[in-house]
């Protein structure tokens, strides 16, 4: 078997690129460990909580024991099925902020300042207006990816934007737009009721294309030859072949398994890759460092009204909700119920937002256990830039060992300051006259959790993750020692070889970073075809004011 590309990983950037590649009538392969992604846990969007915990659909790695957070394992789930992680996260659609862009352009990313990717975001989008404001000029109208926004009719979701205008911030109608700092609307990859994840988006329409096709098995590496890569060594139905590429090889394999891919290649640190009996093909440090993630916590609210999901949280009514998705793909199943959001920054001298908020109208953790109170409702909270840096690193040289994953969270005192501000603006909005009506008592951390000491405590115990891992792969300028491919995505040291998906980010990028990696997938594609990329946009965005002396 051989085609002109062949891409490691039907994610949300694998996906994207194969669309792209066979668009332009090249051959493309898509080599995918996971299976299908049809079936209600995965297509229905209020069933989110299921496939990120189901062993069918998620890889089922853990971190090793973080040294910060009391020795906890913390589970990293990533997609194992059609979609990659798209199929099983939370929807959320977030581009991240000008910013971010720009510092990946001053840390050696070339060409991908804000008004670089901006055109590629309006090329994947098709943005439906819902009639609660937006920046249509600033957002894609026929793209691959739809974007809408939730009903919002549970006054829960109204209560939150507007205690974020009475505590002092913006309002900000389309934080994908030209602002995104403030309180609004939050947008979620759903399109008729339906989950629109990468699978959807762009593999489907890919393999109806003569020119593209998917190969299921596992990555064991990359073949490497005279210093080129000229194809991938799989595992399928227990036996072990090789799936040549005549152009080039694409790893698209998430910012985990990419870089365990790299190694097994022989392109790493190359005393790590000794310790594992591998042939060094390419000394690059960088290869699994960098890793970078988002933590949150929930604070947790009892509601005085009985308005909140909670009282769909029984058999019966599950059933119905099914029920009718199943029939009409309408109804509370046809929503990932993240439909109100805030970014704010944390301090006066902070340039963009560097909190992150989903608010839900429940209060549920992720493995769906609803709490123990009853009604209540949540706003998931955390920092956007830690200081804190992790590693991806090889177990062994057999390619179905996890690798070994450590985020090194919460290893800066900035963090735990973070986290702590986190907590008492979040306070402070809930204490707003909006909230009057619902706010009974605080659940989680509680009133009793007030004290530096006893937040901090609270966090070790309650932190979890955003499931954002990001940077294995650090793309920086062709001469950076600790960059792993450069500004086109080519893997240094080696021909024929690139790396596109989230291990490439420089720093993470503020909110989810599915957006982010669609991105990279279809930008990505512009560099391998060689035709030039888009016009640079001229649009600018909003920043605030006074951001130098005032916080909000």
């Amino acid at each position: 078997m051989q085609a002109d590309y062949v891409i490691v990983g039907a994610g949300s950037a694998g996906c994207a690129l194969a669309y792209r590649l066979s668009e332009a009538g090249r051959s493309v392969l898509v080599i995918e460990y996971g299976g299908s992604d049809a079936g209600p846990f995965i297509q229905m969007p209020a069933a989110l909580s299921y496939p990120m915990n189901m062993k069918l659909y998620d890889w089922g790695l853990k971190t090793q024991p973080e040294p910060h957070l009391g020795g906890r394992r913390l589970v990293t789930p990533r997609g194992k099925v059609i979609g990659g992680s798209s199929s099983i996260n939370g929807m959320v659609y977030v581009r991240g902020h000008a910013g971010d862009y720009e510092h990946w352009a001053e840390s050696g990313a070339a060409g991908w300042a804000y008004a670089d990717v901006l055109p590629y975001f309006k090329r994947m989008e098709t943005w439906h207006d819902s009639g609660q404001g937006g920046d249509p000029d600033w957002r894609g109208q026929d793209g691959p990816l739809h974007i809408t926004r939730g009903p919002r009719d549970n006054p829960l979701h109204t209560a939150f934007v507007e205690a974020g205008r009475q505590a002092g911030y913006p309002v900000t109608s389309d934080y994908n737009g030209q602002q995104q700092e403030g309180f609004g609307p939050m947008e979620m990859t759903v399109y008729k009721g339906r989950r629109w994840s990468s699978a959807n988006a762009y593999m489907r329409p890919a393999l109806k294309r003569d020119n593209c096709d998917l190969v299921r098995g596992l990555a064991r590496k990359v073949v490497i030859e005279n210093g080129r890569a000229v194809g991938v060594e799989i595992e399928r139905g227990g036996k072990v072949e090789v799936i040549r590429a005549t152009r080039e090889v694409i790893l698209s394999a998430s910012s985990l398994n990419s870089p365990k891919l790299l190694m097994l290649s022989g392109i790493g640190p190359a005393a790590e890759l000794a310790n594992h009996g591998i042939e060094v093909i390419a000394d690059r440090p960088g290869v699994g460092k960098n890793l970078q993630d988002h933590l949150e916590l929930y604070l947790q609210v009892a509601c005085k009204q009985p308005i909140t999901l909670f009282k769909y949280w029984n058999l019966i009514g599950k059933g119905l909700i099914g029920a009718q998705w199943l029939f009409t793909k309408t109804g509370l199943g046809a929503s990932n119920q993240f439909e109100s959001a805030g970014f704010i920054r944390s301090r006066a001298g902070v340039k963009y937002p560097d909190i992150q908020y989903h608010f839900l109208p429940i209060a549920v953790r992720y493995d769906g256990q609803a709490a123990a109170e009853g009604h209540g409702f949540q706003a998931h909270v955390g920092p956007m830039r830690s200081p804190s840096r992790g590693e991806v690193t090889l177990a062994s040289a057999d390619p179905k060992d996890d690798p070994n994953i450590l985020f090194n969270y919460m290893s800066h005192e900035q963090d735990w300051e973070d986290f702590r501000t986190c907590i008492r603006l979040t306070r402070e909005i809930f204490a707003q006259e909006a909230f009057k009506p619902y706010f009974k008592h605080e659940i989680q951390p509680g009133d009793a959790c007030q004290s530096d000491e006893d937040l901090d405590g609270f966090i070790r115990e309650h932190v979890e993750s955003a499931y954002h891992p990001c940077g294995t792969c650090r793309m920086g300028a062709g001469d950076d020692p600790h960059a792993v491919v450069d500004p086109e995505c080519r893997v240094i040291g080696v021909d024929g070889l690139r790396v596109a998906d989230s291990s490439i980010f420089p720093r993470i990028t503020n909110g989810n970073l599915n957006g982010p990696s669609i991105m990279t997938g279809e930008k990505a594609a512009d560099h391998i075809l060689g035709k030039g990329m888009l016009a640079p946009a001229n649009d600018a965005p909003w920043f605030h004011p006074d951001w130098q002396t005032a916080q909000r």
